[in-house]
């Protein structure tokens, strides 16, 4: 079968065509703004990639038009290449029910669902499985190091699927993860985001309740207890075997609990059901990601691996890129990439930081770039979730809506909003000295900041 996919180079989608790709299907491709790693990674595989949406790569007959086209959720109408499918009939459909309906078939589906640490918490379950020896195949919204791919169809009947609340295209308003029907189903935490699609968090809410629904009664759905919005979502309804994560200290409770050995969560203890399962001692830092393991540890459990081997499997894991990725250390200056876009991923991230540095000084650079970020959703939160750090740099470009300048005045430490990158990377490298850790965050490229300055920091030596 020839699939055919609009808005190839996302990592959703990207990872969608190497499936498509390794079940022996011919797969094209085209997108905005075709560009490496993506790009690189699907040409490797035998994937055509065209820039641009010219019409013309739908063929120009019946004969030699795709048998189907994968319309990405990033497409809307209007699109040249959107309204050519539309006007000639070709058979269309959303990256979410193909991967449902051809790759996720007669599979063990995990999904990781909610709004904090899916891409970490999905690299953690895979690689739990993979060093188990349970072969997974996995779609993750990133690239585990420990894999090199961000997606491959497995061995075995079990696919971890990192389940993204977004909706699925233009004509498919539901959530992606409503089309993927999962036995195990982790929802790591829930709060408002996505502005841009969802009215409130009750809309949201809404999404998690019918994903639920999905779950056979004798699969798992694994939550945390101290969420008031993921439990309002179960008393909507819940039909399935349920396991509950507590973040509290009190480790005799039912269900899953953990107890700090070391304040920056490089140690812990994990507990099930009062009992001690053992020790993770491992290169992560932050009580965001002590959760995000005892997730995954749960829910490999779900499919028959012990604890302990879990607990074995994650002193070897490695984090996915841009997750807290330590990109370069210049003349003692550590400089780190985090995809942190929301307040509470940015304060989780600067928590385990802290623990981390102790009195050392640190520097967040910020690019506020997620729609809801440039909406202003979080303007009122985001001064607050900056906190621990020393200082912080703000960008802000054309096309924020609202005045981070503004915002910032109640912030409790220096904060500077600049408008151009290359006065971002001067600044702060005049300033860096010895000793000193750099969190570059951005749910984006951030206009290539991140080597430029490390170049500037290596130029100062």
């Amino acid at each position: 079968m020839h699939v055919h996919i609009l808005g190839i180079c996302g990592t959703f989608m990207g990872g969608l065509a190497l499936l498509a790709r390794a079940e022996g299907h011919k797969v094209t491709g085209s997108d905005s703004n075709v560009y490496p790693p993506m790009s690189t990674q699907l040409e490797e595989q035998g994937i055509e990639l065209i820039q641009g949406f010219d019409p013309s790569q739908l063929g120009e007959s019946e004969d030699d038009a795709p048998d189907i086209v994968v319309i990405g959720n990033a497409m809307s109408r209007g699109n040249t290449c959107v309204e050519a499918v539309l006007n000639r009939g070709i058979r269309y459909t959303s990256g979410p029910q193909f991967l449902a309906e051809h790759i996720l078939k007669d599979r063990w589906v995990l999904a990781v669902s909610g709004t904090h640490g899916k891409t970490s918490t999905s690299s953690m379950l895979a690689w739990i499985l993979e060093d188990c020896g349970y072969e997974p195949g996995f779609l993750i919204g990133g690239v585990p190091q420990n894999f090199g791919v961000s997606a491959r169809t497995g061995n075995s009947p079990f696919f971890v699927v990192e389940a993204d609340e977004y909706d699925s295209a233009f004509f498919d308003k539901r959530s992606k993860f409503v089309h993927y029907q999962p036995r195990t189903l982790v929802i790591n935490n829930l709060e408002f985001d996505h502005a841009d699609i969802f009215d409130d968090l009750k809309a949201i809410q809404r999404q998690f309740n019918h994903v639920i629904r999905t779950v056979p009664g004798e699969g798992k759905v694994i939550w945390p207890k101290e969420s008031q919005a993921v439990t309002e979502v179960i008393k909507m309804g819940c039909w399935s075997e349920q396991e509950l994560y507590s973040s509290l200290a009190d480790t005799s409770q039912a269900g899953w609990s953990t107890k700090l050995i070391a304040d920056d969560g490089h140690q812990f203890e994990l507990f099930f059901d009062g009992e001690s399962q053992g020790i993770l001692d491992w290169q992560l830092i932050g009580q965001h990601n002590v959760e995000n393991a005892t997730m995954a540890i749960a829910a490999a459990r779900h499919v028959g691996v012990k604890p302990q081997a879990a607990i074995e499997a994650l002193v070897k894991f490695q984090p996915p890129k841009r997750r807290m990725e330590l990109i370069g250390t210049v003349n003692g200056i550590e400089v780190y990439d985090d995809f942190a876009h929301h307040p509470t991923a940015i304060a989780t991230t600067l928590q385990g930081t802290r623990a981390k540095v102790g009195e050392g000084k640190i520097t967040i650079i910020l690019e506020p770039r997620s729609n809801t970020m440039k909406s202003g959703v979080h303007k009122d939160t985001l001064a607050g979730s900056m906190a621990l750090a020393n200082e912080a740099y703000l960008y802000q470009a054309d096309n924020i809506d609202w005045d981070l300048a503004s915002a910032m005045k109640k912030a409790e430490l220096p904060v500077k909003v600049l408008y151009e990158i290359d006065e971002i990377v001067e600044t702060v490298a005049e300033k860096a000295e010895r000793g000193d850790t750099i969190v570059v965050m951005s749910n984006g490229g951030f206009g290539g900041l991140h080597q430029k300055l490390l170049k500037k920091l290596n130029a100062k030596q």
